[in-house]
């Protein structure tokens, strides 16, 4: 359990190396974010640390979340997400988040929600081969065949289907540090990240690496 970071995929680009290597990175705008509020085991159960991202008009946040900033005396946030760490009362109401938690060569691992698809058939959804293309052929994109008639007399859970793609929360893990920088509120992370541009991933310290 540590704290993490929220911020927004800006996009990709590349970076080089001494060598002349090309490293594809995307750059995220992570932070700066503030400690909005602290849990603690004796009231809510567990111990977590509450961080609040991005700007917001005052007219478009609901009346509970508008409850809390007025009672910290804090300034509106779009995102709230929370983190589960150690001891949340290290950590102040007010205090600054940011990009200096990690550090070059670090691993994280970033969620985001996935670009949705729209409805999709087996062929762009599961990566199905496809029948033949000739005119003759009468089976060109279909799933095929999903199971038997009279035994069991169902299709089994988790057969793969035309259905609705992406727009679901995707975490990958084990994601490279290639720079940190506070300054600009700046990372940025080798390879790709779920989400589009301007969306809102949640960056942790990796599980599987340390």
């Amino acid at each position: 359990m540590s704290l993490g970071i929220l911020g927004k995929k800006l996009g990709m680009t590349q970076v080089f190396g001494e060598d002349s290597s090309c490293t594809p990175v995307t750059a995220i705008e992570a932070g700066p974010c503030l400690v909005v509020q602290k849990k603690n085991k004796e009231k809510e159960g567990y111990t977590a640390v509450q961080l609040g991202f991005g700007q917001i008009r005052e007219k478009l946040v609901k009346k509970p979340k508008l409850g809390l900033f007025k009672k910290t005396n804090l300034p509106l946030k779009r995102f709230l997400r929370e983190f589960k760490v150690g001891e949340a009362e290290s950590f102040e109401i007010g205090q600054e988040i940011k990009t200096d938690i990690f550090k070059e060569g670090d691993y994280v691992d970033i969620s985001g929600t996935s670009k949705g698809k729209g409805f999709a058939g087996v062929i762009k959804r599961w990566h199905f081969k496809g029948g033949k293309a000739s005119h003759g052929s009468m089976f060109h994109r279909a799933p095929g065949s999903i199971g038997a008639s009279s035994d069991p007399s169902r299709v089994f859970k988790g057969t793969r289907l035309p259905g609705r793609m992406g727009g679901k929360r995707q975490t990958i893990q084990n994601l490279k540090v290639i720079k940190s920088d506070p300054e600009n509120n700046l990372l940025l992370i080798e390879g790709a990240v779920p989400g589009a541009n301007g969306g809102l991933v949640i960056i942790r310290r990796a599980v599987k690496k340390g």
